[in-house]
């Protein structure tokens, strides 16, 4: 059974203001405690290079751009291990709610007959990682907003 963080926020802000927050990767050191760096062209099948934050140790992380559709949704994951060791899906996903509100959904999952070893060393750091960067998504886009 698959390693599986899900989380929802509702946003005070438009759409588009949080997917410039998602997509604003040379900003992400100012309010993600994550992921603090991030490049990526965000083409479908291109790298996308983080600097990710696990137990206050810096790892860098390539992944590979899954699908993108600009203003709504993010995917991206891990290059397969030989013989499905580990493999894993992160994205990110927007709604719009009408009256400039915002539901951000954030799902990572992870899964392979390693992922066991993986949940147990980095699991806790896993899920307070994508708890921070949820939180950090919200402040940053209402802290945007135009008076």
């Amino acid at each position: 059974m698959a390693f599986v963080i899900d989380a929802s926020v509702d946003i005070d802000a438009p759409a588009e203001r949080v997917w410039q927050v998602i997509t604003d990767f040379p900003h992400y050191g100012e309010w993600n405690p994550f992921v603090s760096e991030c490049r990526s062209s965000l083409v479908p099948g291109e790298p996308i290079d983080m600097v990710v934050h696990l137990g206050g140790r810096p790892r860098r992380q390539r992944e590979w751009i899954r699908s993108h559709t600009p203003g709504h949704e993010l995917s991206y994951s891990m290059k397969p291990t030989p013989f499905g060791a580990l493999h894993s899906l992160r994205s990110h996903t927007l709604t719009p709610l009408g009256d400039h509100r915002t539901r951000y959904e954030s799902h990572f999952e992870l899964n392979g007959w390693l992922h066991p070893l993986v949940v147990a060393l980095l699991g806790k750091h896993l899920k307070a990682g994508f708890a921070g960067m949820t939180a950090g998504i919200q402040q940053r886009a209402e802290a945007l907003r135009t008076p």
